[in-house]
């Protein structure tokens, strides 16, 4: 999922932008919305044209707010193609239309949505994997381990811990640490220690989604540990004071 703090309004769709979500997006209606947690939300979606779509874990899917060209992007925690449902996780963060559309969202509300789409292999660093990243990660752990690739470890910066537990535990998702983010990333140190302390087993791979500056960081010190690129895939979800980021 994509995660913006920025406090920015949806534009209402022009012409370009209604010929553009008609042609190329999906229409989906949301049929649950369930709470886990003050920021958290779970979605359930269903269309006639999400059946027979083909998916995979890691795959996105961008949800248009109310544009073509203002959309905010999730990995989808399944996909059932025969009766055409998925489901989304999504974490508010600031006032932007993502967060709006999240924490306004209600049974019977209709959206438009495109993909989905790849946007991630995370078996390019191989079976046994070590999942890195936050909050937006969450939905990809949880679409990883029930489609029987779960990773053997995963290691999370969070805003809240206390809420992050909520949601996991409401998921059902284990062997999941988190760290709790620090003023000036002062909690990277001991995420870097702890993943080169992962690396030390010849079949690790390392898949580091999230947070761009976390992620640069942690495929450095993977790197200089001696984990061969072949090992380390990496997907960017967010950057502070950047948009457009899926």
């Amino acid at each position: 999922m994509s995660r913006s703090p920025l406090d920015v309004a949806a534009a209402p769709p022009g012409p370009i932008s209604r010929t553009l979500i008609r042609l190329l997006m999906k229409e989906a209606r949301i049929t649950a919305v369930e709470r886990l947690g003050r920021h958290a939300r779970l979605l359930t979606l269903e269309s006639e044209e999400f059946r027979g779509v083909d998916w995979q874990p890691g795959n996105k899917l961008q949800v248009a707010m109310g544009s073509a060209f203002v959309a905010r992007t999730y990995t989808p925690l399944h996909w059932d193609a025969d009766s055409g449902r998925t489901q989304l996780l999504g974490f508010s963060h600031g006032r932007g239309p993502g967060s709006a559309w999240l924490l306004g969202a209600t049974v019977g509300d209709r959206c438009h949505v495109f993909g989905p789409r790849p946007a991630l292999e995370p078996r390019r660093a191989g079976e046994a994997c070590v999942l890195v990243g936050d909050e937006t990660s969450i939905a990809l752990a949880v679409a990883l381990a029930r489609h029987g690739a779960a990773p053997q470890q995963c290691l999370f910066e969070v805003d809240d811990a206390a809420g992050a537990s909520t949601v996991l535990a409401s998921l059902g998702l284990q062997a999941v640490e988190l760290r709790a983010r620090q003023q000036q990333d002062a909690h990277l140190p001991a995420m870097e220690a702890r993943l080169c302390s992962l690396a030390d087993a010849a079949a690790t791979g390392f898949v580091l989604t999230g947070k761009a500056g976390t992620i640069q960081r942690l495929q450095r010190a993977l790197k200089a540990h001696g984990v061969p690129s072949a090992r380390i895939a990496a997907k960017l979800h967010w950057a502070p004071g950047r948009t457009g980021m899926d």
